[in-house]
């Protein structure tokens, strides 16, 4: 199976996407949540430093801001108790 090449322009990427794609291995992407819906409620929280500081850290090894994890967070629990 064939690996998607990184690519260094948005021509690039087009012009490989005109390609029959089904040869590809797929193995290697990951999913990816993407924010769509609008947020009406704020959620003010005090948290001691350190648990605000591992929350940010783990934020920042996902590559998200700090909120939309904490936000994913809570989401997740949610999913799990129904």
């Amino acid at each position: 199976m064939k690996r998607v090449p990184e690519f260094k322009t948005d021509a690039e990427a087009e012009a490989f996407l005109e390609q029959d794609l089904s040869g590809l291995d797929f193995k290697q992407f990951t999913p990816m949540h993407f924010e769509v819906a609008r947020k009406e409620a704020a959620l003010n929280v005090r948290l001691p430093a350190a648990l605000m500081d591992a929350v940010r850290a783990k934020a920042k090894a996902k590559g998200i801001p700090y909120a939309r994890y904490v936000r994913m967070v809570l989401e997740a629990d949610l999913q799990r108790s129904r």
